[in-house]
């Protein structure tokens, strides 16, 4: 749509959040960041109503990092339930959700229980919808790498994976919400996908690591068991255009002018 639409970003401090509202400026919208320091609070529902008055859209990327899988299920089903009944109450056209590829074959998971409920809530709602589910990030390998760390081997499960830059998750967000509700979940993936233990040593040789990376038939991921391509789309998906090799440079070269 070349319309310009007022949208508000909940979550719109952090990673995905913070890129999203720079594109949508940059394009001429009108934004709403709405987040905790903004005195906006999509779990209380304090200053909702508010920011949400006229909205066309609103892009939802909260998060809540918990291994409680009770706690971390509230807080997506009770975020949700509040921004769709104020999202409907004003009229907004369109809601649309941050959600993780495989979530609902990783239930045992608490993070991706919660997942699971916050899709829910959005799907029961009676709101216009769309759910984006993106692969694992580029931004997230790190902690990936020091989570599966034991001594100096990085032992990964044996699945393929096809990770995504923030950037292209941020903006398939932001073209989503711009166009019509399509009351049905989407998936979003980077431009390649490879064995995790491949684009696990690829990430840390590029920064001088010299961890040895193994892949591990017996490891599941983060409480969960996987098979092969539990974390990759399991059929159709909008392919972001930054590969691994591409982010690494970009981050390189962000952290030499930051030195100069």
């Amino acid at each position: 749509m070349g319309i310009h639409q007022k949208v508000v970003v909940i979550g719109g401090t952090g990673l995905i959040g913070s890129k999203a509202v720079a594109i949508l400026r940059e394009d001429g919208h009108e934004v709403i960041v709405a987040s905790l320091g903004n005195g906006i609070d999509a779990f209380t529902g304090e200053g909702l109503e508010e920011a949400i008055s006229g909205a066309d859209a609103v892009i939802d990327v909260s998060n809540m990092m918990s291994f409680d899988g009770p706690v971390i299920r509230n807080f997506f089903d009770t975020t949700s339930r509040n921004l769709t009944t104020v999202e409907k109450a004003s009229g907004v056209r369109h809601h649309v959700v941050l959600s993780i590829v495989g979530t609902d074959g990783l239930v045992a998971n608490p993070y991706m229980s919660g997942k699971q409920a916050q899709e829910a809530a959005v799907k029961a709602s009676g709101q216009n919808y769309t759910i984006v589910r993106a692969t694992q990030f580029h931004e997230f390998l790190e902690t990936l790498a020091t989570s599966y760390t034991v001594d100096d081997t990085v032992r990964v499960p044996a699945i393929d994976f096809q990770p995504i830059a923030a950037d292209d998750v941020a903006a398939a967000l932001v073209s989503i919400a711009l166009g019509e509700p399509q009351n049905r979940t989407i998936q979003v993936a980077g431009p390649e996908r490879a064995p995790f233990e491949v684009l696990m040593g690829q990430y840390l040789k590029a920064h001088g690591d010299q961890r040895v990376v193994v892949s591990d038939a017996s490891l599941g991921y983060f409480g969960a068991a996987v098979n092969k391509t539990s974390l990759v789309p399991d059929g159709e998906a909008l392919s972001g255009a930054i590969t691994l090799t591409e982010w690494l440079g970009r981050q390189s070269r962000a952290k030499i002018e930051e030195s100069v």
